[in-house]
């Protein structure tokens, strides 16, 4: 093994790099090779993994990369065939040549493509992946920049998402050479911030996590996505929408049938499409669901279960955690002078103690309509109980359902955009005298996203969807200041005119409805 030089962590010696945690290191990327060609992903020479050497004691920006070599074969790698690259991709460490047949050794040809991973989302591995599942998934659409698919158990597995939501992977067009694919990967990388895969049409994956453990499952969940998304696509069904319907077809406009009921289509008798949005973005209160479902049987709900709540719960993992959410916020509050704030005894105080402090605390907040994470958390949860108890019932209006269904069959996402927590859109919209109507929603965004009112927020959403034109997105609210943000953000916006609803400045300039039958 030669020794090529140093790094930014200064002079790397040969104790260090003959240290245990290297060795771990080089052993496992080969263990994991091995795997990986038995499940298809590397064979041929192709494919490859990195992982950087964790270290506690070094930031981990500067710590020791392991990459596999180029142009071998994989299930046959030792660990002594690892090169070692410094924090910043310069080669520290190369091994040794083998004898004929084997060819002189070579970094990976994807090194640039890692690097961007680890310099752009401080990844701790990343595993490339030429799995023919990931090749057929480029191919079902050539023309797609997109791989997308919901209500599937396995995005469970993908960071930050869950069995509601849609997984969006950006598709980047192959190259002749690995190392040519660098910049369309880093663009994907940034145009997509909540990916944490981009994959290369005809080619295969680039997958990256906080550790090989993440990177490994993750690459495991996206194969069996892929795969799931090709055997439902030959069964003649479509995977990206909730219920995985019947893949259907407009004249000229793939996604919509030209069969379907009138209720259902948007389409004239000559069969010619009107344009639709791309996908709408729903508001809840007085959009969706009156304003006084909200503030005359939610928010009491919640204000008079606070106490019953947190003290059959309080040993619970997701309790505590509230708990130090609220705490946390309770202690800004504190020092910003906001009404209502009182202090929370430390937890020596005993239960029933920090318990009344909180409960006063919510009460607060609640009286006080506030927009904020550790009160909607809560919220949640405490909502989740009495939807389970069926002392709650979603409430929507009766012309929602029917356009929701509409919308599905003729092809258009719809998702939903509230200042109340993921999991409470999810409890209103699941449990209604119209059944589950979820399974006409591909994804939800709360104040996680931003403000309601900031232009910010939108375009995070614009960005997380995935369209090409922000004009592609139809936001429908009942507030005039919503509206504005999100046109300024480029989408469409309509105001809903529901009973209750509070009312709009002269000439706000916007497109009103009094249902959503009217789109």
């Amino acid at each position: 093994m030669a020794v090529n030089g140093g790094s930014e962590m200064g002079s790397v010696s040969q104790a260090y790099l003959d240290s245990q945690a290297v060795k771990e290191a080089r052993s496992l990327i080969s263990e994991l090779c091995r795997q990986f060609y038995s499940l298809g992903w590397v064979s041929g020479t192709g494919g490859s993994i990195t992982m950087k050497v964790h270290d506690s004691s070094i930031p981990k920006p500067q710590q020791l990369i392991l990459m596999s070599p180029s142009g071998v074969q994989k299930e046959r790698m030792e660990p002594e065939d690892m090169y070692v690259l410094s924090g910043d991709g310069a080669i520290i460490s190369s091994p040794s040549p083998k004898p004929y047949p084997h060819k002189p050794p070579k970094c990976s040809d994807c090194a640039p493509l890692f690097m961007k991973a680890y310099h752009m989302r401080n990844a701790g591995a990343v595993i490339h992946s030429h799995g023919i599942e990931s090749c057929l998934a480029t191919m079902i659409d050539p023309h797609s920049k997109e791989f997308r698919i919901t209500h599937m158990e396995m995005i469970k597995g993908i960071q930050g998402h869950g069995y509601y939501d849609e997984l969006v992977i950006p598709i980047i067009e192959n190259t002749a050479y690995e190392n040519e694919l660098t910049d369309s990967l880093a663009k994907a990388i940034e145009a997509y911030p909540k990916t944490t895969a981009v994959l290369v049409r005809n080619h295969g994956i680039y997958v990256w996590g906080d550790s090989w453990i993440s990177a490994k499952t993750q690459a495991e969940c996206y194969h069996y996505l892929f795969d799931a998304a090709i055997k439902l696509h030959q069964l003649g069904f479509d995977w990206s929408t909730p219920d995985h319907g019947p893949i259907q077809s407009v004249k000229g406009v793939p996604g919509v049938d030209c069969n379907l009921s009138k209720k259902a289509r948007t389409v004239d008798s000559n069969c010619n499409v009107k344009p639709l949005p791309r996908c709408i973005v729903l508001d809840i209160e007085g959009t969706t669901t009156p304003i006084s479902f909200v503030t005359d049987v939610l928010f009491p709900y919640a204000r008079n279960n606070v106490g019953r709540h947190l003290s059959a719960t309080y040993a619970s993992a997701e309790t505590q955690d509230d708990m130090k959410l609220l705490r946390s916020q309770v202690e800004d509050d504190l020092k910003q002078g906001v009404i209502g704030a009182v202090p929370i005894p430390s937890e020596d105080a005993g239960k029933e103690e920090v318990i009344a402090a909180l409960v006063a605390n919510v009460e607060a907040m609640i009286k006080a309509d506030r927009k904020i994470t550790a009160l909607k958390q809560l919220q949640g949860h405490i909502w989740r109980t009495g939807f389970e108890n069926n002392e709650l019932k979603g409430i929507v209006f009766d012309d929602v359902p029917e356009a929701l269904e509409k919308w599905h069959a003729s092809g258009v996402k719809v998702y939903i955009y509230s200042s109340g927590s993921r999991l409470a859109q999810r409890l209103l919209f699941g449990n209604t005298k119209f059944g589950d109507l979820r399974k006409y929603l591909s994804g939800y965004f709360d104040t996680a996203v931003g403000n309601k009112r900031e232009k910010y927020s939108y375009v995070e959403i614009t960005e997380t969807l995935g369209v090409d034109k922000p004009s592609e997105i139809l936001f429908l609210t009942d507030i005039y200041q919503e509206a504005i943000a999100a046109k300024a953000a480029g989408l469409e916006a309509i105001i809903s005119i529901r009973p209750g609803n509070g009312p709009l400045p002269e000439n706000h300039g916007f497109k009103i409805i009094n249902s959503f039958s009217e789109i």
